[in-house]
């Protein structure tokens, strides 16, 4: 198991056995470089811990411990949870301000405590059998237990499709389970017991008399957030994009750092989706010594390795050019900041205004709404998802749905109708019900906000960030042995924007209103005013140009045929019309791309068998 994390962790390995427990530990060096390599103990040896990230008020806690009469025997900050777990057992987690995922184990009680971080920027994965539990930062490092079935988990692969990730608590395969963000697991007796400890809540609302107190109660907030995160005993920089919040983090580093920041940017040759020009724009406002490498990535070389690290099925195209800037940034510095969370704090995309949008038509009467439905189902598709007239026909075609079935239709690759229709009829069978956008719904009618785009930003920290964003980038990231951090989502400024009024987020359909407002004369006007690209890559020209070939060789050779999950003929309209150029189906090919290349690689190699068993699920 230690061997499959060496890339994670590749500067020592440690481990502790005893009669009832093993702990493994790759460690990536980054604070107490000398004294803090792992497991770590209290100070008689009965509580040994393992901590996959980083504690940053770890320096506040010792202080706190000793003053309680702790002994340290490191400098780092795993060792405070060893010491706060004997003074507050499985609550020390409300004490923790970073990103974890932990064990402790307590030889006297003979018990495990498991504990993930709030926002679930680290991964846990674990699987319970016969009075054993195994646990992993990784699925590949799980699955090394021989012991650990690898029956595949099909309502899993529903919700891939749907998706684009297999949501927690569920993984790719049928024993194994995703322990959720802000989540303890407690195993004794072989008993598991599972607390929730932390929940935003969009609920309670402050006034807001002054915007420009907000806005630099805000831009305090990041700089706190930003200061935290800059804490390393090896060389720190930060990935550029050139947007908002990846620009905001530089900023606010470059004001703290006595050096130029190191910044990091990768490129397309296709100008639409490249933003190297606004990120070198920020790199000489602020000074920085700046990085850039342009992409012209051989998917079908880099794909399989990239399907191997995330050892489940992952269509999050963006994966690619995170691994090259993983890849790039790793030759200089080994901890790298990044602007992940600001959208789903701050209300950045797309879906936040027309949901919106939506839902203030809601008051209209439904055979109005529904006449307004029948209209998009006319509106022409002009292949490219995010063109204006493509926003209006999704947003007309959902005027007459419940909100959370119309938040779940914008979170869907495949949507339910499209799933009906490409699996074979054997196949539907072995899915099951209720189908995945159930949960969304259920989600929305029990969330804490009151205004759709609470509800929205709520649901998107829920379930995209953790399923999809962050996944994306630690698995990116650590395959390159380097950690990202992301100040947009320390939880004190999570909490901040969520206790933000709606309207003061998103302002005559002005996505980030708020934080544009509060960057103003600190981030390039130029940046603020842009539109939004995202992280993307092109792929639609690649499935129509290079990747062609390479994806209707895969989706329609003997060996995906024979796994009795598709109907042929759905594939090949579906190859046939986005080549044509009709529709952009770039995100469904992929994703079914995606799935075979993942079972090639992690699943007929492990059980040497590829057709659909009759009364279960592919062995």
């Amino acid at each position: 198991m230690c061997t499959a994390l060496a890339h994670r962790g590749p500067d020592s390995r440690g481990v502790h056995l005893s009669p009832g427990a093993g702990l493994g530990i790759q460690r990536l060096r980054v604070i107490d470089l000398e004294t803090g390599d792992q497991p770590v103990y209290n100070e008689d040896g009965t509580v040994a811990v393992v901590l996959n990230g980083e504690i940053y008020n770890y320096r506040e806690l010792r202080s706190r411990l000793r003053r309680s009469g702790h002994r340290f025997a490191t400098k780092g900050d795993t060792e405070v949870i060893a010491h706060l777990y004997e003074e507050e057992g499985a609550g020390c987690v409300a004490s923790l301000h970073g990103m974890f995922a932990f064990a402790v184990w307590d030889l006297r009680r003979r018990q495990l405590l498991l504990a993930r971080d709030r926002v679930g920027k680290k991964p846990l994965f674990y699987a319970e059998r016969d009075g054993v539990l195994t646990f992993a930062s990784e699925l590949n490092a799980l699955m090394a237990d021989a012991g650990v079935p690898r029956e595949v988990d099909h309502r899993a692969l529903d919700e891939y499709l749907t998706f684009l990730y297999v949501p927690p608590p569920r993984s790719a395969f049928l024993a194994v389970r995703k322990l959720a963000p802000a989540t303890t697991l407690l195993y004794r007796d072989g008993r598991i017991t599972m607390r929730r400890y932390w929940r935003l809540d969009y609920s309670r609302k402050r006034e807001v008399n002054d915007l420009a107190d907000l806005h630099e109660e805000i831009r305090d907030a990041l700089r706190r957030a930003v200061r935290r995160r800059m804490l390393a005993d090896v060389p720190v920089g930060a990935f550029l994009s050139g947007g908002i919040d990846s620009s905001a983090v530089v900023a606010a580093m470059a004001e703290t750092s006595p050096e130029a920041v190191k910044t990091f940017s990768i490129g397309f040759e296709h100008g639409t989706f490249n933003e190297l020009p606004s990120a070198r724009l920020v790199a000489e406002r602020f000074g920085t010594h700046h990085h850039e490498y342009v992409v012209t990535p051989d998917a079908t070389e880099l794909l399989p390795s990239i399907v191997r690290h995330y050892g489940e099925p992952f269509a999050d195209s963006s994966a690619i050019p995170c691994f090259y800037l993983a890849e790039l940034t790793r030759r200089h510095v080994t901890v790298a900041l990044n602007g992940d969370g600001g959208d789903e704090s701050f209300a950045g995309y797309a879906h936040h205004v027309s949901n919106s949008l939506a839902g203030q038509l809601d008051r209209l009467p439904l055979w109005l709404r529904r006449s307004g439905q029948v209209l998009g189902e006319r509106l022409p598709s002009n292949g490219d998802v995010r063109s204006t007239l493509n926003r209006a026909r999704r947003l007309t075609r959902s005027l007459a749905l419940h909100p959370g079935e119309r938040y779940a239709r914008y979170a869907s690759c495949f949507n339910a109708a499209q799933r009906a229709h490409l699996y074979a009829a054997d196949y539907a069978a072995h899915v099951g019900r209720p189908p995945p956008e159930v949960a969304l719904v259920h989600a929305w009618e029990h969330a804490s906000g009151d205004s759709a785009l609470d509800v929205m930003l709520e649901l998107d920290v829920a379930t995209y960030l953790p399923g999809d964003l962050l996944v994306k980038i630690d698995i990116a990231t650590m395959a390159h042995s380097l950690e990202a951090r992301s100040p947009f989502l320390d939880h004190e400024l999570m909490e901040l924007a969520a206790s933000i009024p709606a309207r003061v987020k998103l302002r005559g359909g002005r996505r980030k209103a708020v934080l544009r407002d509060a960057l103003r004369g600190w981030v390039p006007d130029e940046v603020l005013d842009k539109r939004k690209q995202g992280f993307s890559v092109p792929l639609a020209d690649w499935l129509r140009g290079e990747l062609r070939g390479f994806a209707a060789d895969i989706l329609l050779d003997p060996t995906t045929r024979e796994r009795g999950y598709f109907r042929e003929p759905v594939i090949r309209e579906m190859l046939s019309r986005h080549a044509a150029g009709r529709v952009d189906d770039a995100p469904r090919i992929w994703a079914l791309l995606v799935l075979e290349l993942w079972h090639r690689e992690l699943v007929d190699g492990a059980t040497g068998s590829r057709r659909l068993a009759g009364a279960g699920a592919a062995a």
